[in-house]
């Protein structure tokens, strides 16, 4: 499979490039997505991800993901790729989160990328049943790349 995944990650931020493109390419697989799948990772800062959060889902608070979804699988006919969307993740409010509950950060940073990326992929959590399947498909990713699971209820869901 040929799943393109774009990482940035601010210079200043302690994370593994590696392991945000496990984590993703995981999901990827595990879920059968188009082996033409693109997505987009950045890890930055708090203030960026909640002037997003403030312009596009009109809440005026921080948060630690965000995912963006391209729409209808586009596909770029100059590199015959299906986008999937962006993924942004605040590091320093997971460092914080993922700190007052003595969880590693690096693991927080890769549940959420997941969680994004499950989101980008169409799975949501607005209601028990949609919550349980997507949660236990977070679940078999987290357990594939080695992070406990329980990760996502120790840090609060996501």
């Amino acid at each position: 499979m040929s799943f393109t995944v774009d990482i940035q990650i601010k210079q200043v931020y302690p994370v593994a490039e590696s392991r945000l493109r496990q984590a993703a390419e995981t999901v990827l697989k595990q879920l059968q997505a188009d082996s033409r799948s693109h997505v987009t990772l950045v890890v930055t800062d708090d203030d960026s991800v909640r002037r997003l959060n403030l312009k596009y889902r009109q809440v005026a608070s921080e948060t630690d993901v965000l995912s963006f979804p391209a729409g209808p699988t586009p596909v770029d006919t100059d590199s015959n790729s299906a986008y999937l969307g962006d993924i942004l993740i605040a590091y320093p409010y997971a460092k914080r989160a993922a700190k007052r509950r003595n969880l590693n950060a690096e693991n927080a940073i890769c549940m959420l990328a997941i969680h994004g990326l499950l989101h980008l992929l169409g799975h949501h959590h607005d209601t028990e049943t949609e919550k349980r399947t997507m949660w236990n498909e977070q679940a078999a990713a987290l357990a594939s790349i080695g992070i406990d699971p329980d990760i996502v209820d120790k840090y609060g869901g996501a």
